[in-house]
């Protein structure tokens, strides 16, 4: 259930309907974090090892994805606001525009988050650095956008 709820200063703007777009949810996300108030504000690549289970059809668009030591995440944060304008993130009387902070709560709240990549299990990613409740809906995988090379191959006597 979406928190309707404005703190101090904040502004919240009437939207009306979407009905603009699609998302085709791909997949699920399996964290440690049953509710929001459990999530970390920000995920950490030494977090908890996280799964990331994918629809079965889309495992052969995984082909390749584990050269890669770390992948971008996105997915759907449905339990968020969409309609503040202005937040007060902290609670302290601070506020800031929407597009100035990393908060959940936007227009279209689309996350995502740079995660280490351990290993693949099938469809399933096992991955750290997630910071998103138990059952978010998968969006999309991508490669670091950083880091547009795969890992080097291993060399004779690497472990």
């Amino acid at each position: 259930m979406t928190d309707t709820t404005l703190r101090a200063g904040e502004r919240a703007l009437d939207l009306g309907p979407a009905g603009d777009a699609a998302l085709r949810f791909i997949g699920t996300i399996h964290t440690p974090w049953p509710d929001r108030d459990a999530c970390p504000r920000q995920g950490q690549l030494d977090g908890p090892e996280c799964r990331i289970r994918l629809d079965p059809e889309w495992r052969p668009a995984l082909a390749g994805l584990d050269a890669y030591a770390s992948i971008e995440v996105l997915y759907w944060l449905g339990l968020a606001r969409r309609d503040l304008l202005t937040q007060s993130p902290k609670r302290d009387g601070q506020v800031f525009g929407t597009f100035a902070l990393r908060s959940p709560v936007r227009p279209n709240p689309i996350g995502t988050s740079m995660v280490k990549l351990l290993r693949i299990e099938g469809a399933d990613l096992i991955v750290r650095g997630l910071d998103c409740v138990d059952g978010t809906p998968l969006i999309d995988l991508k490669p670091d956008r950083c880091l547009f090379t795969p890992k080097a191959p291993p060399k004779p006597g690497d472990i």
